[in-house]
């Protein structure tokens, strides 16, 4: 199998605020954030070779003008990315392969959600089995801490202390959606949404936009950024079944998807030691549940283990090994098609010594990790240091 490892590299990234952006439209957002990240870079428009957008819910079948319009990137080509909750992190994956082919020099890879103009209370989705219809994502990530609570022991408190340190992290960044932190206390006495599950243990719906500027490490070291640009070590993504929770096989014990891409990442990265080698995770926790299973299943600590991991200190900023510096997406919300590259974001400006909000000291490689739907698919992309 070949790799893309060293052969390319971030020399610009730009992300907006995420919140309830009501007076924004989905073009405004991914304008602010393309024109963020292309000033971060040094390049203009006329640069951009090519453009990969991740967008889920503008619906299935819109053409790349998600993004070819509001940038008038137009006689260039620019395609959507659809793959569940790793939209954003596919888009990015699909522009490093298209620079570390030698096809483009500079590319532009985003993702873009304004769930907001979406309406319910939830995401507008459905689980698809025949008999169980209208299954939340709360619902079926519930059923998950249930069995976790059964096999290994786990509380409610094991839960709550992942929304605090979050909290903790996220009120420290200017562009999440939620600046405040919380209490043990305040975790455990807020309105449940699907037991055991309460309001701090889900992740908001939100709007937002992130982009990342991608071109090879030789144009990289002439740019802006020539001595501190971020460079992908390894972009691993798997897929597992549609409904994962519906398979006779399927224990609601982790993500085969995450351990599977983990697994390729990893080899692809050279690493063989991930809690002593890798820094900082951005990691999908869209549940604190999530969050828990995805400690586990990217090899950070044992199976049964990631409560006491996190009670410990050993996934804080200034522990083995930083969990969701930034908030994650407890604190930042999760515009789907944006997650993934606001993670990226946010691993390039740690491993470059300038994060808008709690800073990795001396942080060299960091993880970036997106879980898509019940399960069903991970990209997982580490980045370094040129050096």
């Amino acid at each position: 199998m070949g790799s893309i490892k060293d052969k390319t590299a971030i020399i610009g990234v730009g992300c907006t605020k995420f919140g309830e952006l009501w007076e924004k439209d989905a073009e405004d957002l991914i304008v602010e954030a393309a024109f963020e990240a292309m000033d971060d870079a040094g390049v203009t428009p006329d640069d951009i070779e090519a453009t990969w957008v991740g967008n889920l819910y503008d619906f299935t079948g819109l053409s790349g003008s998600v993004a070819a319009e509001p940038l008038k990137m137009f006689g260039k080509p620019t395609t959507r990315v659809e793959n569940f909750c790793a939209s954003g992190m596919d888009a990015f994956r699909n522009a490093c392969f298209a620079v570390a082919s030698g096809v483009y020099d500079v590319v532009l890879a985003c993702g873009v959600e304004k769930l907001m103009d979406v309406g319910g209370s939830g995401l507008p989705v459905d689980m698809g089995h025949p008999a169980l219809r209208g299954a939340s994502a709360p619902a079926m990530f519930a059923l998950t801490a249930t069995r976790c609570f059964h096999e290994y022991g786990w509380t409610r408190e094991d839960l709550a202390q992942v929304a605090v340190k979050n909290h903790k992290n996220g009120a420290l960044h200017p562009k999440a959606h939620f600046r405040r932190a919380i209490t043990l206390d305040t975790a455990l006495n807020a309105p449940m949404i699907a037991w055991p599950l309460g309001r701090f243990d889900s992740c908001a719906m939100s709007d937002g936009a992130a982009a990342i500027v991608i071109t090879r490490p030789e144009i990289a070291k002439k740019s802006k950024h020539k001595h501190d640009y971020a460079i992908p070590k390894a972009n691993a993504l798997t897929m597992h079944a549609f409904l994962p929770m519906y398979r006779a096989s399927y224990d609601w014990l982790g993500f085969p998807a995450t351990q599977n891409s983990a697994k390729l990442a990893y080899a692809e990265a050279g690493i063989k030691n991930p809690v002593e080698e890798i820094d900082l995770a951005e990691v999908h926790d869209c549940f604190t549940i999530t969050e828990l299973l995805n400690i586990q299943d990217l090899g950070f600590c044992k199976q049964g283990e990631a409560p006491k991991f996190v009670r410990d200190g050993h996934a804080d900023v200034g522990g083995k090994i930083a969990v969701n510096a930034s908030g994650g997406l407890k604190c930042f919300g999760h515009p789907i098609g944006a997650t993934g590259c606001r993670m990226l974001c946010e691993i390039t400006k740690q491993i470059q010594g300038r994060a808008e909000g709690a800073q990795v000291k001396n942080a060299r490689l960091g993880l970036a990790h997106n879980l898509g739907g019940p399960g069903s698919v991970c990209a997982v992309t580490i980045l370094g240091r040129p050096d």
